[in-house]
């Protein structure tokens, strides 16, 4: 059974962004690091992972490190990668407004999408209601500040 994490985004028009994000290990991530991260979208993570990975290289040339150290860094980074590479995904997805929703599992990721639709239809009924998250109501009021005149206070 693979676990997977329910992250939602409501849209005003009722329809609402659903993403699933395993729980474990990300292979992708341990093989292919930056081009996972672009596969998703993760501009920060790619920024970070590229950042490390720049920051690891530099250490290792300015220790001149030997070449099994300098390889058993490069796997910890590597394997590193792969540990935090779904935890990284789920926060720049709280950034992006999403929250997190549930959890559903199943045998594969289809079976978890099948069953989190006979759970929570509301989720994927286009121009239906908008799904109850705890904790998300609505927006509060704005407060008046003389900028939106385009004037400074």
């Amino acid at each position: 059974m693979r676990v997977y994490t329910v992250h939602v985004r409501p849209s005003p028009s009722g329809e609402a962004d659903v993403v699933l994000v395993k729980e474990g290990f990300c292979w992708p991530a341990l093989l292919l690091p930056l081009l996972w991260g672009l596969w998703h979208g993760l501009w920060r993570t790619c920024l970070i992972l590229a950042l490390a990975g720049l920051a690891l290289g530099l250490v290792v040339e300015a220790v001149a490190a030997s070449e099994a150290l300098e390889a058993a860094l490069g796997v910890a980074y590597l394997l590193a990668a792969g540990v935090f590479a779904n935890d990284l995904r789920r926060w720049e997805l709280g950034r992006r407004g999403f929250r997190l929703a549930g959890v559903v599992s199943g045998p594969n990721r289809e079976a978890a999408e099948r069953r989190l639709g006979e759970e929570q239809p509301e989720l994927f009924r286009a121009g239906g209601p908008r799904p109850t998250i705890p904790g998300w109501g609505p927006p509060p009021p704005l407060r008046a500040t003389g900028l939106e005149d385009g004037l400074w206070p």
